[in-house]
């Protein structure tokens, strides 16, 4: 026997309200399913486990998630959330995220040889002072023909003797 007060007050909740409510259930159990492998760990031995980097990303992470629980629980209660401190929490949050990420692509980013660049250097300068001199700059190798055989290779002969 189906109670006559249940189906009364279901048939009084329209079907897009409790198809969302049905979706928003969906989601907070598959987050719920996300976030018990975090939970599950005690924070020190995850803070032992990684990076320092990393360690700020899951206190980001953590910080974002609770904060975004709190302003969908804002909304359900009817309070607007974006008049809220939750906002500017979020805000906080983000730009700290934000920080990280160009750390992380400082980190990525292409670092100078600074061997190859004095390599680089001496053999320019010496370039420029060997046309100075009116030697050719152009070592011998590289100056005969390419490797494909098409001309004869010719040696270079001082301009100067």
């Amino acid at each position: 026997m189906t109670e006559p007060h249940s189906s009364s007050s279901e048939d009084s909740i329209p079907r897009e309200l409790k198809e969302k409510l049905a979706s928003f259930d969906t989601h907070l159990s598959q987050l719920e399913a996300e976030l018990n492998p975090l939970l599950s760990i005690p924070r020190a031995e995850l803070a032992d486990q990684l990076t320092t980097i990393d360690a700020a990303k899951v206190d980001l992470v953590s910080a974002y998630t609770i904060n975004s629980l709190f302003w969908m629980y804002l909304n359900c209660c009817g309070v607007n959330p974006k008049e809220h401190a939750v906002k500017q929490e979020l805000t906080r949050i983000q730009s700290y995220m934000t920080r990280v990420k160009e750390i992380e692509d400082k980190k990525k980013a292409p670092k100078l040889d600074k061997s190859a660049s004095k390599r680089f250097v001496r053999s320019a300068l010496w370039q420029a002072a060997q046309k100075k001199d009116g030697i050719p700059s152009t070592p011998p190798q590289a100056a005969t023909s390419d490797s494909s055989g098409s001309e004869p290779k010719r040696k270079w002969k001082r301009e100067h003797r």
